[in-house]
């Protein structure tokens, strides 16, 4: 499995990319495996400020539902707009073109805290 060194992850499996205050978060190779077939990505939230933890939409697989939460604190800005007519993408490429959304980070010190690749390596493996 792919772990890119440059992102940050949650014990939910999400991973976040963050250039300046902008994040731009997905669900990991891990999860999407765990998850298998995904077929629909509803995501509400889009302008919406939530708190670290908080859902902020689902991932609907053949077999189960899932819910997406948020790493860190902030504003959702944008929703990955190929995503509604092709969920697959979080299956085929979850690190590049099956990214969720972008939002606005509320504190970028923030995303220091989530696990480095190492550390979400080490959890998956337990």
């Amino acid at each position: 499995m792919n772990f890119p060194s440059n992102l940050r992850y949650t014990k939910d499996h999400e991973w976040v990319l963050l250039e300046g205050n902008t994040a731009t978060i997905g669900i990991t190779e891990f999860a999407q495996r765990e998850l298998g077939d995904i077929v629909f990505v509803d995501i509400p939230t889009v302008g919406k400020s939530l708190e670290a933890e908080e859902v902020f939409g689902t991932v609907e697989a053949v077999k189960t539902v899932s819910d997406l939460f948020l790493p860190v604190a902030g504003t959702i800005k944008e929703i990955n707009p190929e995503l509604e007519g092709s969920p697959e993408l979080v299956n085929e490429d979850p690190y590049g073109e099956g990214w969720m959304v972008k939002m606005t980070v509320k504190n970028p010190a923030d995303v220091n805290a989530l696990l480095d690749a190492a550390a979400y390596q080490k959890l998956i493996a337990e």
